[in-house]
């Protein structure tokens, strides 16, 4: 994972000062690979242990990890996914975040209401989700219809959550559900593909997968396999844990 995709994944556990890092690492990749902890400190009227503990946060093993992984990235510049269900796989599951997963989980489990919502091909994820909720008799509720979701909503509060499915992030209809939902303090759970997006700003946990847009003779055939990972990855620790 590249070190802009690792400050995505994990921002939210960044503060002001780690963005600061953070902006100068991405203006010197080349110069950080041979810079000491120190003289980096230095640079930035910071101390080094401030510099550790924004590595570790980004899930680097410490400072001379993320040098590496700077070096490695700057060797491969022009490396890239390759387009298969497989890497797509591989790549999600680079991408969960055990931590949210696990405060997703316990968000749902311990609301008084799950609404899931989500449209077009991704309407039969929500299915699939509300199934594994009732595994553990939680209750959830779905419908394909604007009009009944907006009346299910509502019914919430501060005490539930909505999860939405949204590749994109942009889809019109998700972000007007969601922007209701965020009037009544309702807790929001996102699933979309890593890219920055609005549905993700909005949600209180964004969750992601790898699954980039891909259409053949004007039909949608995205491959659906890395959305299946990470509600399968969440539905495990909700079956596990609850």
């Amino acid at each position: 994972m590249q070190f802009h995709e690792r400050v995505q994944k994990y921002e939210y556990k960044l503060n002001d000062t780690d963005d600061q890092i953070i902006e100068y690492i991405l203006n010197h990749k080349k110069e950080i690979t041979t810079l000491p902890i120190q003289t980096l400190a230095n640079q930035l009227y910071t101390v080094p242990n401030t510099i550790m503990r924004l590595a570790k946060k980004l899930g680097y093993d410490g400072f001379s990890h993320l040098k590496n992984s700077l070096k490695n990235e700057l060797e491969n510049d022009q490396q890239v996914v390759q387009s298969s269900s497989f890497s797509y796989i591989q790549k999600t599951f680079e991408l969960i975040d055990h931590e949210l997963l696990s405060n997703a989980a316990k968000l749902m489990k311990e609301a008084k209401h799950v609404l899931l919502f989500a449209v077009g091909d991704n309407v039969d994820f929500c299915y699939q989700l509300k199934r594994n909720l009732q595994v553990i008799d939680q209750p959830s509720y779905f419908s394909v219809h604007r009009h009944e979701t907006l009346y299910y909503l509502k019914k919430m509060g501060p005490k539930d959550v909505l999860f939405c499915i949204s590749l994109s992030g942009k889809t019109p209809l998700v972000l007007e559900i969601a922007e209701e939902a965020k009037k009544r303090g309702v807790q929001i759970i996102s699933l979309t593909h890593f890219i920055r997006n609005p549905l993700q700003q909005m949600a209180d946990i964004p969750l992601y997968c790898y699954a980039p847009r891909k259409e053949m003779n004007g039909y949608n055939i995205t491959d659906p396999s890395p959305i299946m990972v990470v509600l399968y990855a969440l539905s495990q620790i909700i079956w596990t844990t609850y």
